[in-house]
Parts: structure tokens; C-alpha cells; sequence
């Protein structure tokens, strides 16, 4: 008789139900099998057993091949679904106990959201994969010299590849956290002397070009983008200038009481807009249209 015993602590339900959606397959195949769960002082234990070719061995032993391939995949299912969080949680806190709880819970929040590709991107999706195969290729070896399983066991001291590839993932959360707080810090700084300043100039209109580059105007609709970055560009070269830099350099030098956005389909950079925004905040208005954007992009299309 072939059997698999797979060992877990407190209830099996969940684990029965992962094997007993994937062994449906078997009935397709025509491979006769029975599961039974033996529970004793807090643990369980489930017993999955192949019921044909007694008389056959050789029958026998193919069908449990084609179980441990089965309950590999259902063990794998298994052990994403109801380890994986906490696997990563032991991460953080055992390596990086010097954030504070909520630090912590938010690098949980974005490990989380990694593994399970929240983003839908395609080289997470590939790595999603990649981990499932490499639990399912550890069971499948382990269960070639042993028929007995006892999940943590398992989970704990056979998944080494599995868990440093969440300690990578857990790296890649605190990186993002890391560079996010950064960020804040950095509006936070650029808002406060944005706020103590005496504003130099009333109203600014920006006009974003076809070319990533930015025409100022003041209130008057009057250009003075060579007055306000003439001393960034004496300090650099032609072919050294950011203009993303450049334009929220002059407008924190003028901190105006309103900023005008202006043809901002051309504003190719989103995250320069949201810096504006949040550096600015309030003082940002996003033109609908109007007789300075119908000009400059009658402009543009012939400067092309």
C-alpha cells in the first residue's frame, strides 16, 4: 500500500481542503484514492492513500507518482497561502527590529503587496511562479526518501531558497520605505521654506513645452524664464541642465502665492507634477484651456 503522511499543527481543514481540490484531478485519471485525518493532542495528521493495484505494483507505484506530484502542489498552495505572511513578518522583525511597530507594519504592507504582485507587473508575476515551483521542486525531493511530512518542520529547515527569496522581497520593501520617507522629508523641507518665504513674484504660469522643456510667464503673461534661471545656467553647462530641477528651483526661488499649469498633456513627468503639488500645496491650478495654451501649442507643432 503507498501513502503519504503529512503532519500539522492544530486543524487540518485548510490543508484538506487544498489537497482534496487538487486529488480531484486524479478521477479524471482513473486512480483510486481515500484521505483520512488522525487527529491527537492539538496536531493532526493526514493520511492520503492509493487504493488501486494492490495486486499491482508496478500500477501502484506509478499512481503514487502522480500522488506526490499532486499533494506537492497542493502542499505549495498551501504554504504561500498560510505561511508566507508570517514568514515575512519574522523577517522584519528579526532583521530589522530597530524600526518601531508601525514602521514595521507598513514594510510588512509593501512586502506583502510585492509577493502578491498588487501592481500586476510582469517580472513580479514571473518571480510568483518562480517561488511556487521552488516549494513544490523541495517537496517533490523530500518526498522522494520519505513518505511522512510534518509541514513547519519542513517549512522552517527545507525552504532555505524560498525564504531568502522573502528576505529579498523584504529588502526591496524597506528599500522603497527608506526612499518614500526620504521623499516626505524632502517636501517636507522644501513646503517649510516655501511657507516662511515672502512670495517674489504674485502669479507664475508654466507652460510645458513639446520638448520637456518649461516657459515661465508672470501674472502679466510677460516670459521671464531667462530672468529667473539665469544664475542656475551660468553655474552649468548646456548639455549638464535638468529642466525638471531647473523648474522647481525657480519656482521655490519665487514662491509664488499661485502656480498655472499650462498645456499639461505635454507634462511627461508625473512625478515632478506631484512634487510641484505637494511642495506647493494649494497653490497649484491645472489649466483647462485656454488662449496661452491654444498659442504655445500652435507653437510647438510648428517648432517640430
Amino acid at each position: 500500500m503507498q501513502f503519504l503522511c503529512i503532519g500539522v499543527n492544530g486543524s487540518a481543514d485548510a490543508v484538506m481542503q487544498h489537497i482534496n481540490e487538487e486529488l480531484r484531478q486524479l478521477k479524471n485519471k482513473k486512480i483510486s484514492y481515500s484521505i483520512n485525518e488522525i487527529n491527537s493532542e492539538g496536531s493532526a495528521s493526514i493520511i492520503c492513500t492509493i487504493n488501486d493495484g494492490r495486486f499491482y505494483r508496478e500500477k501502484s507505484l506509478e499512481s503514487y507518482k502522480v500522488l506526490r506530484t499532486y499533494i506537492s502542489n497542493a502542499l505549495a498552495d498551501y504554504i504561500i497561502r498560510q505561511y508566507e505572511e508570517r514568514l515575512i513578518a519574522r523577517i522584519i522583525n528579526s532583521n530589522f527590529c530597530y524600526f518601531n511597530a508601525a514602521e514595521r507594519k507598513e514594510i510588512l504592507r509593501r512586502a506583502l503587496s510585492i509577493i502578491r504582485n498588487e501592481d500586476k507587473t510582469f517580472i513580479n508575476s514571473l518571480f510568483q511562479i518562480r517561488r511556487r515551483n521552488v516549494i513544490v521542486r523541495r517537496l517533490m525531493d523530500y518526498f522522494d526518501n520519505s513518505n511522512s511530512i510534518i509541514l513547519d518542520g519542513f517549512v522552517n529547515f527545507r525552504l532555505k531558497d524560498y525564504i531568502k527569496d522573502l528576505e529579498e522581497i523584504v529588502d526591496k520593501a524597506v528599500d522603497d520605505f527608506l526612499t518614500d520617507r526620504e521623499y516626505r522629508e524632502f517636501i517636507r523641507l522644501l513646503r517649510y521654506f516655501v511657507e516662511i518665504q515672502e512670495p517674489k513674484i504674485d502669479t507664475v504660469h508654466v507652460i510645458v513645452n513639446y520638448d520637456n522643456r518649461y516657459t515661465l510667464l508672470d501674472g502679466s503673461k510677460k516670459e521671464i524664464t531667462n530672468e529667473c534661471i539665469q544664475e542656475y545656467v551660468n553655474e552649468i553647462t548646456e548639455g549638464e541642465i535638468n529642466y525638471d530641477d531647473l523648474l522647481v528651483s525657480s519656482l521655490i526661488t519665487f514662491a509664488p502665492r499661485r502656480i498655472v499649469i499650462h498645456s499639461i498633456g505635454h507634462f511627461r513627468n508625473k512625478e515632478l507634477m506631484e512634487t510641484i503639488k505637494n511642495v506647493f500645496c494649494g497653490r497649484v491650478i491645472i489649466c483647462q484651456g485656454c488662449d496661452v495654451c491654444s498659442v504655445k501649442m500652435a507653437k510647438s507643432e510648428t517648432e517640430k
